[in-house]
């Protein structure tokens, strides 16, 4: 435009103005573009094209502004608003080229979301078909949870199947359903269950049918025939049957047991279910019905077979209990048995050690008297073999302690030497009498002095050694001792043996050899049991027990050792070696037992004189045996028969009681307490000993009870006494039974 342009005619200038009023429309109508677009990109969070609307906005922006310029050009005008409006429509030229540019680009990004936008549609119809199917599946899932629920709410077999049956009746409305069993043969198959009969009779069909193999071949639920021999039981329509479909049912793996009138399989078999819709009904089965029907099945399958399991269990349960009160009334009779011996063991423990106790007192009293050395080996000899009698009556009586375990050892120090050389003096007279030589062989390293339960170590010994006197017409017995070194203690035969070496301890190794009958090697294993002996020995000499290997095994056992016998076979001699433990003096742990040194062979005085004891025993032979031992002692004994008698004559001058604790005993006990209900306070307190043939636990606890101090076990010599008289003084109780 010319800077001094005159119009020519009117029609021009009315040109002009209509011009003028439309370009500033147009700026008005680009300069609200832009806000308009300012609005909607801070509005739309997710527009991915902003770098694209600010590009476009400057270019509209910038066709505004050269339109707004363009308003100074229609009149007079200067150099600077045509410098302005060149600019303006350079950089309108540019951003409008640039924009341009930018269309291209983005347009092949616009028709890809479109594209997008319809595989989404497409999607979306997809995702709308699956939603479809996952209703449908949840509508079969709640299906199967209300049946499973139903059908695993109880374990009884016709329960589950009336359930099963009703509820799959009332969800997919069927006219009938049932269940078809292999017979026990396993080549039929039995209507066994139907949805209106529980227990229907006399169907059965071959179970190698074509539609049975078809079924049972198939792991779903398939469509067979209406007029299947499987469904032929249903009761008539007037037109069309109804679809039916069969399902096979897995049976439980039975082997080991019968389940009443279920089939017992070694095999893998199954089932047969069918489901029929009503007749003259146009309906047909639906995916997830036939879904339904299969987990239905299965379902049915393990609640059949956790059914089977318990009825198994539950008669198992009635045979164990059977059993249990079948043991019961046995244990009770070994109970009663067992009473039975106790008591009469017990009876025979007083009965015996009675006459015991007055032997060994009146020997041991007569070896503190006058004698001539002949006549004092005759007492030795009494008091020994009477001793060992009186410790092979504990044995025996005691036997049932030994067999229970309850049985103690009398752990103390003893001369290991002496305790051969003793066994080997009595043993001698026997010997020569069969004219049998018998030697004896300690070891150098052997200790003289040993901590142990001599008395029962020395009747192992004379065990062993007399049984090879005893069954020995020539020859002789050699008696072995040594310590047992590491690699002698194993022993094949004896795989729990298991000694363990220490500084506290030594094991002893023992061998007796003789060369006697010997044994056959078949008989060996028998020799430790009780009453038995071998044969043909026990024919020739039938004046044993059976009881002294038996006993030895256990006492050595005890002793944390081993025993066994060896022979080559009859007339060959035999071997017997036995291993015990024993402790070191000074180094062992075991309890320390005070002794009382023993008199001289002459000293009779009396250590206890003007010590006044009353005794109580109602037989007269057990209390004149006790008095006269306490007599011997220095003491001043009153002896009395009664627990009255004694309560009345216990004085506070005297300063022991003895009680004989008999078998009935419940009054002696009694007596105990009343003798501390008549001398209640401690400075009258007298100390009360129990006399008595039972060395059983409840005795002594029933002596605790009742506040006995202490318990001495007959047979009682003069030394013992007097050693118990010694600890009670001192002490005022008794460590152990004495």
């Amino acid at each position: 435009m010319d800077c001094c342009m005159e119009p020519q005619w009117p029609a021009d200038e009315l040109l002009m103005k209509y011009q003028y009023i439309s370009d500033f429309f147009i700026a008005l109508a680009y300069f609200s573009i832009p806000l308009e677009l300012i609005y909607f990109v801070k509005k739309s969070a997710v527009f991915p094209y902003r770098w694209v609307l600010v590009q476009f906005g400057a270019f509209i922006v910038l066709c505004g502004a050269t339109h707004l310029i363009n308003l100074w050009t229609f009149t007079m005008h200067t150099r600077t608003v045509a410098i302005v409006m060149t600019c303006a429509k350079v950089l309108t030229a540019a951003v409008s080229c640039a924009t341009a540019l930018m269309l291209v680009h983005i347009i092949p990004d616009l028709l890809s979301v479109k594209t997008r936008e319809l595989f989404l549609k497409n999607k979306a119809a997809e995702l709308d078909r699956e939603m479809g199917l996952i209703r449908s599946q949840e509508e079969t899932g709640r299906h199967v949870r209300m049946l499973t629920h139903e059908i695993r709410s109880t374990l009884d077999r016709h329960t589950i199947l009336k359930t099963t049956f009703v509820e799959l009746g009332r969800t997919l409305a069927l006219e009938e359903c049932a269940l078809w069993m292999p017979t026990r043969t396993g080549l039929e198959l039995q209507l066994s269950y139907t949805l209106h009969h529980q227990n229907p009779v006399g169907f059965t069909v071959p179970i190698q049918h074509p539609v049975i193999n078809q079924v049972f071949n198939a792991n779903r639920a398939i469509k067979i025939s209406p007029n299947s021999p499987v469904a032929r039981f249903r009761r008539a329509g007037k037109h069309m049957p109804g679809e039916v479909v069969a399902v096979r049912v897995p049976l439980l793996h039975l082997s080991n047991f019968q389940i009443h009138d279920w089939p017992e399989l070694s095999t893998k078999r199954y089932a047969l279910m069918v489901l029929m819709l009503p007749w003259d009904s146009a309906r047909q089965w639906r995916v997830h019905e036939l879904e339904l029907v299969e987990v239905v099945a299965d379902q049915v399958a393990v609640a059949l077979s956790h059914a089977a399991i318990l009825e198994e269990s539950m008669r198992a349960r009635d045979l164990l209990m059977e059993q249990n009160v079948a043991l019961d009334l046995a244990r009770r009779e070994a109970e009663t048995a067992v009473r039975a011996r106790n008591d009469f063991l017990a009876v025979m423990n007083h009965e015996m050690r009675t006459p015991m106790h007055a032997i060994i007192a009146l020997s041991s009293l007569l070896q503190e008297t006058e004698l001539t050395p002949e006549q004092r080996l005759m007492v030795e000899t009494i008091l020994k073999s009477s001793n060992l009698l009186a410790t092979l009556i504990n044995d025996v009586l005691d036997l049932s302690r030994l067999e229970d375990g309850s049985l103690q050892l009398e752990i103390g120090n003893f001369n290991l030497h002496a305790l051969f050389r003793e066994v080997l003096n009595l043993i001698k007279p026997i010997a020569s009498v069969k004219k049998l030589y018998v030697t004896l062989s300690l070891s150098s390293d052997l200790p003289e002095f040993a901590v142990g339960d001599e008395k029962r170590l020395m009747q192992v010994l004379l065990n062993v050694v007399g049984n090879a006197v005893k069954f020995s017409k020539e020859g002789g017995v050699s008696i072995s001792a040594f310590l047992a070194k590491s690699d002698a203690l194993r022993d094949p035969r004896a795989p729990e043996f298991s000694p363990v070496l220490s500084d506290n301890h030594f094991y002893l190794r023992v061998q007796v050899k003789d060369t006697g009958l010997g044994i056959s090697p078949q008989d060996i294993p028998k020799l430790f049991r009780k009453f038995v002996q071998s044969q043909p020995l026990a024919a020739k000499n039938s004046d044993g027990s059976g009881l002294g290997l038996a006993i030895s095994k256990r006492f050595v056992n005890l002793m944390e050792g081993h025993i066994w016998i060896e022979s080559e076979g009859i007339g060959k001699g035999s071997t017997a070696t036995f291993i015990v433990k024993l402790g070191i003096p000074g180094r062992s742990n075991e309890i320390k037992y005070s002794f009382v040194p023993k008199s001289p062979e002459n000293y009779v005085k009396p250590i206890f004189s003007g010590l006044k004891v009353v005794v109580m025993d109602e037989n007269s032979v057990g209390r004149m045996v006790t008095k006269g031992l306490l007599t011997h002692l220095g003491c001043d004994v009153l002896a009395v028969g009664s627990g009255d008698e004694c309560v009345k004559a216990v004085t506070y001058e005297h300063k022991l009681v003895f009680l004989d604790i008999n078998i009935p005993g419940a009054e002696h006990f009694e007596v105990a307490k009343r003798i501390r209900e008549k001398f209640p306070k401690r400075h009258e307190r007298h100390l009360i000993i129990a006399l008595t043939g039972n060395s059983d636990k409840l005795t002594k606890e029933n002596c605790l009870r009742v506040g006995i101090d202490g318990v001495v076990l007959k047979p009682v010599s003069v030394d013992k006494m007097r050693t118990v008289l010694s600890e009670l003084l001192e002490h005022g109780f008794l460590f152990e039974s004495q």
